[in-house]
């Protein structure tokens, strides 16, 4: 380069570099407005950002560390989907969860989050490395801590409005009437069992049984997978759960067979599924096996886990306790996805029809039809005694034609007596049944003529 071209090249260079320099000065400035708020209108979202930081600041200052605004406002969806009195309902309920593990740590951490302002946990146990795959907020310089610890420390950061009590012990039947209360000698309104030991666990579902204290139990996530598998209903109708059939064979002994919530899968085992890992001669050497899982010879600490289902498990349990406690309606099915059950209903059902004057056994019912009767209208149970098993479809009035308006769920037993005095017979169903079988009928049969409208 040579002459007035050298000299132009400078020039180019330098103009390059001011413009530069005044660019990355106005991006700075901008930056600086942006943040700031300063030069332009701030957007909802800003603003609305600042009420909330403020009234955080606020609250720390206060002496209980919160304010009412705060927790109506942390809370704000909640109450617009439980309504004022719901959440107050919430508020003043207390609740003992014992054992803090993958279910019962997912259930402190929602009950908390979700408004309960009161709330005592025991657990023995500290956190181990293996157990971050399903505890709902230890992380790893939690290792080696009590797990109750860990949960009041986390907790505490999220919601200061909750009192929250920790007892590191296990919880053994001995010591109940003194664990199984506030400190100042408050008894909770709500247990929930997330016990691993066996023993143990039946020990609390019969204290709770027989004291009358409002409670649900968590049955085995262990080697459990499929989340459209879990059921909410009573221990009497739990299937393909180990954990649930060894304390109902406990229980039925010391005279506790149902009026036990709890929460299952039923979830079928699979040759290419996890399986329960047998012992080494080494574990056996440890002693006490049998004492610490559901099914012989196994420990818990070495059962197949996948992370997730716990917590869905827990997550399951407290959305079913807040609507409970909050009076939201809620009727879970029991025993869903019972897929053997469907099969064997509707050729009883067509057969029925031919005993009764059909033509043929050709019915206006598809096997489609036969889960969404069973489970969105009757809700898995007969409506004349709410029993869930051994369970037969039938024609309801003998006067209408049959449809999914005129189809009711019964046990097989329900159905030989209602053919043979009604559909056969010559009694009328007021008959036969009690107003409130009959008003319970008529509401399943008005429900799905309301549902049908979207199917």
């Amino acid at each position: 380069m040579t002459g007035n071209n050298t000299t132009s090249g400078w020039k180019v260079v330098a103009t390059t570099a001011i413009i530069t320099a005044v660019s990355l000065k106005a991006i700075e400035c901008g930056w600086k407005v942006y943040v700031s708020g300063e030069g332009s209108k701030k957007s909802k979202d800003d603003l609305e950002l600042e009420k909330e930081l403020a009234l955080i600041k606020k609250s720390q200052k206060s002496s209980q560390g919160y304010s009412e605004e705060l927790f109506q406002e942390q809370l704000a969806r909640n109450y617009a989907f439980l309504g004022e009195e719901g959440m107050t309902k919430i508020k003043e309920t207390s609740v003992i969860v014992c054992g803090v593990g993958g279910v019962g740590s997912s259930v402190v951490t929602y009950l908390i989050r979700s408004g309960i302002q009161r709330i005592k946990i025991i657990d023995f146990d500290q956190v181990s490395l293996s157990s971050l795959n399903r505890h709902s907020c230890a992380t790893l310089a939690d290792v080696g801590k009590p797990k109750v610890e860990v949960l009041k420390e986390h907790m505490t950061q999220v919601a200061p409005w909750c009192d929250i009590e920790v007892i590191n012990k296990l919880w053994t039947l001995k010591d109940a009437d003194e664990l199984l209360q506030f400190s100042n000698g408050d008894k909770p309104d709500w247990v929930v069992d997330c016990i691993d030991n066996i023993e143990t666990k039946c020990d609390l579902i019969e204290y709770l049984h027989k004291n009358k204290i409002q409670m649900i139990s968590s049955m085995g996530a262990a080697t459990k997978s499929d989340p459209t598998r879990i059921n909410v209903g009573d221990i009497s109708n739990t299937e393909e759960d180990g954990l649930a059939r060894a304390c109902r064979r406990k229980l039925k002994k010391r005279g506790v067979i149902d009026n036990v919530p709890v929460i299952f899968s039923s979830e079928k085992p699979d040759p290419n599924k996890a399986k329960l890992m047998p012992l080494s001669e080494e574990e056996f050497q440890k002693g006490n096996v049998d004492q610490l899982s559901s099914l012989k010879n196994f420990r818990v600490r070495i059962l197949p886990v996948l992370g997730t289902m716990p917590a869905i498990f827990g997550l399951t349990i407290t959305t079913w306790m807040l609507c409970k406690i909050a009076g939201y309606p809620l009727e879970p099915i029991v025993g869903k996805n019972r897929i053997k059950v469907y099969d064997t209903l509707l050729q009883p059902l067509a057969g029925q029809n031919l005993r009764l004057g059909g033509e043929s056994e050709r019915i206006p019912i598809a096997v489609a039809d036969i889960p969404y009767i069973v489970e969105e209208v009757f809700r898995g149970k007969s409506p004349v005694s709410g029993e869930s098993t051994r369970l037969q479809l039938s024609k309801w009035d003998k006067s209408k034609p049959l449809s999914l308006q005129n189809t009711v769920l019964m046990t097989r037993n329900e159905v030989k007596e209602h053919e043979k005095r009604h559909l056969l017979g010559d009694e009328n169903l007021d008959q036969i049944y009690s107003n409130e079988t009959l008003e319970l009928v008529e509401k399943r049969f008005k429900e799905e003529e309301w549902y049908s409208q979207f199917r």
